[in-house]
């Protein structure tokens, strides 16, 4: 009996190691190809690009003023991994509305007032918000509600892009937050 389980369980890994190749080969051409260069508006006052944010991690998020829920616990989660980090301006941080049509920069900068101050608010065009979003493969599909308003289900990922601009991967903000800006450091 040991000797046909031996030749089953090298098949098992085999076949696991195998699994985990193909899903790596699937997923790597994917995450190469998120982000890229983007201009837009700032809560700051003046437009910014990707490059305003080279030399340094940035954590971009994708959502709106409006929203009732993700956006504003994810700001609050993200304000406190900014504030463990401990020195502004090590990490940039974008929030970029998904809204445009009712999100107006004066709405962004008020909304962001209630998180921390190096959290900026981006803006653009209806057009110029769809460039970022294919960019990043972020979806923002309205939903109708009673009464003629809308919500919008988006994409809730904050994104993780190194010095160059590069993505790293999903940025986990409900980590408690030292854990959080630790693992922050290892891309200053």
């Amino acid at each position: 009996m040991r000797r046909l389980l031996h030749p089953f369980v090298f098949l098992l890994c085999l076949l696991g190691i195998g699994a985990l190749v193909h899903t790596f080969i699937a997923i790597a051409p994917h995450r190469t190809s998120i982000g890229g260069p983007f201009r837009l508006m700032s809560t700051a006052g003046h437009e910014m690009t990707d490059a305003d944010f080279k030399g340094r991690p940035l954590l971009i998020y994708f959502g709106y003023t409006h929203c009732p829920d993700i956006c504003p616990t994810t700001l609050a989660h993200l304000s406190l991994v900014l504030k463990a980090v401990g020195k502004p301006g090590r990490v940039g941080a974008a929030f970029v509305t998904v809204d445009p049509e009712r999100d107006t920069l004066a709405m962004l900068k008020d909304y962001l007032a209630s998180f921390d101050p190096q959290i900026i608010g981006l803006w653009g065009t209806s057009s110029e918000i769809a460039r970022v979003e294919k960019a990043f493969h972020v979806t923002a599909l309205r939903t109708p509600e009673p009464g003629g308003g809308y919500t919008i289900d988006h994409t809730a990922m904050v994104f993780l892009m190194d010095k160059k601009g590069q993505f790293v991967g999903p940025f986990d903000v409900d980590l408690p937050p030292e854990t959080a800006a630790n693992l922050l450091r290892q891309y200053f």
